[in-house]
């Protein structure tokens, strides 16, 4: 709900946010701001029903996964119908985003949690190989928080939420107040397959009520969103002593070298640039491409903008822009770089025939990295293209940039790409292709420098919702430990040999 408005109840004093559809501007209702004594209940019901939840067996907490998978299927259009009205994108858009998504992580994770999870024994080296046993065990942490963003409101609080509670632990989901019931689905989609009261609580509000929940007594933050809070959210838990992780955006360029395939490379440059209508943390943002074929790219992906259509109803590939105060950072990255110098080539402007938040698909030419547009997020439909000399140079200049999230490399020469991947700073690069990472769930997703703290996803972002205890056995009873006084000076003369013969040769090299 793209146009957010504070209203204050005065009968209760209770704060309200009034809502408005992005592409029709019509009113959509009203959410409460949540207090923060509301959100401390709502974290006590979830402690409350942790210890059972956790001791529920895996096959068992995937059975209310896959109950919501079948449910999630059967009402997908009335889901698409929600997420449609609060966000103003292509219907496909949301069911691609949502639905398709939302299923394959409730199947993935209702199948492989126990398999990631399971003990995990250790081959110890050394002497302990002789003397000890070890197995790492994953405990739940007990109740996680976890506070999503706008962009892609249901799929960004199902897939922490899905993680969380296959890893034993409860949830306190507080979705964006700018796309609230997008997000609260996965309450209410829990909640019809029957999952037991306490194991997710629904929060509503805004920053005051995130600011709650991170202050509330969870046991870990799960927080997807922009900088500045993140930083706020990052402080707060390290304050308190409990983990986090902090997914916060990118700006992700694209590397056209002089070998790759122009139409399709162009093809990708435009679907990454305005799927979702320009936001999606990991879209092309910037683009560098190789003198010697810009022309014939530019061309090509300026050729392919102009055939977008842009809608409210029916067939139509660009949506609007989900929110006021983004729209305003937009245009204002435009104008900065037109006035710095830039080109305009296709867009650059409000739509004129549209009343709603919407922002043509623009692409520019000409920019330089004293220009916003090419150092800060745009987070929308807005395509910068800037020429440099070979692949090592834009290689350079993608690494100029405070952000680290994803990049993409497009190149016929595969190997070549790979190398050139391995020296961009970004979480994840893909190779002929727009950034996927997040979408791959065996892969672990997040970002380099300001783009995030921790990844999320696969076998790596699981257990991070877990704590790996270490169980250690003496294989002989303990009577080594039993036995360890007196010192005696025979005894550490006895020690210094051994130190000696151990690692002074290849045999402790052979045994570790």
């Amino acid at each position: 709900m793209a146009i957010v408005r504070s209203v204050v109840d005065n009968a209760s004093e209770r704060r309200r946010l009034s809502l408005a559809n992005p592409a029709t501007l019509e009113p959509l209702g009203e959410i409460e701001v949540q207090s923060a004594a509301e959100v401390r209940d709502a974290v006590g019901r979830a402690r409350k029903a942790q210890p059972e939840w956790a001791a529920l067996s895996f096959d068992q907490r995937a059975r209310y996964l896959r109950r919501a998978l079948a449910i999630l299927l059967d009402e997908q259009d009335r889901y698409v119908d929600v997420i449609v009205s609060e966000s103003g994108k292509p219907r496909t858009e949301a069911r691609s985003m949502a639905i398709f998504a939302a299923s394959d992580l409730l199947t993935y994770y209702a199948k492989r949690a126990e398999r990631l999870l399971r003990p995990q024994k250790l081959r110890l080296h050394g002497v302990m190989r002789v003397m000890k046993r070890c197995r790492i065990v994953y405990r739940p942490l007990g109740v996680i928080g976890v506070i999503t963003p706008w962009n892609g409101p249901f799929v960004l609080s199902i897939n922490p939420t899905a993680q969380a509670l296959m890893a034993g632990n409860c949830v306190v989901l507080k979705p964006s107040e700018v796309t609230p019931r997008s997000g609260a689905l996965v309450g209410e989609l829990f909640r019809a397959a029957g999952l037991p009261e306490g194991v997710l609580e629904i929060v509503t509000g805004d920053g005051e009520t995130g600011a709650a929940l991170v202050e509330a007594g969870v046991d870990k933050i799960s927080f997807t969103g922009s900088v500045a809070t993140g930083r706020r959210v990052g402080e707060a838990c390290a304050r308190q002593l409990i983990p986090c992780t902090l997914e916060l955006g990118g700006k992700d360029p694209m590397i056209v070298c002089a070998d790759a395939d122009l139409d399709r490379a162009a093809g990708a440059a435009v679907a990454g640039a305005f799927f979702n209508a320009g936001h999606y943390c990991s879209g092309t943002e910037r683009v560098y491409v190789v003198e010697s074929v810009a022309d014939e790219f530019t061309e090509r992906v300026v050729e392919r903008t102009g055939k977008l259509r842009q809608g409210v109803t029916g067939e139509f590939d660009v949506g609007a822009v989900f929110w006021q105060d983004q729209l305003e950072i937009i245009e204002h990255h435009v104008n900065d770089a037109v006035e710095r110098g830039a080109r305009v080539l296709a867009g650059g402007r409000r739509h004129p025939e549209l009343k709603g938040l919407f922002y043509e698909p623009t692409v520019l030419a000409g920019v330089t990295h004293e220009m916003q547009v090419m150092r800060d997020e745009t987070f929308g439909p807005v395509l910068p293209i800037m020429r440099v000399a070979d692949e090592d140079e834009a290689v350079r200049m993608a690494n100029d940039c405070r952000y680290g999230l994803g990049a993409m490399v497009w190149t016929r020469d595969t190997r070549r790409g790979f190398e050139l991947a391995r020296r961009i700073d970004a979480g994840g690069v893909c190779i002929n292709d727009m950034s996927m990472v997040y979408g791959v769930l065996e892969a672990p997703f997040g970002g380099m420098k300001e783009s995030g703290v921790g990844q999320v996803n696969g076998e790596t972002g699981l257990k991070g919702y877990c704590f790996a205890q270490p169980i250690l056995t003496d294989r002989f009873g303990g009577r080594q430990t039993a036995d360890r006084y007196p010192y005696s000076a025979k005894a550490d003369e006895g020690l210094r040999r051994f130190a000696r013969t151990l690692y002074g040769g290849p045999l402790g090299r052979w045994l570790s």
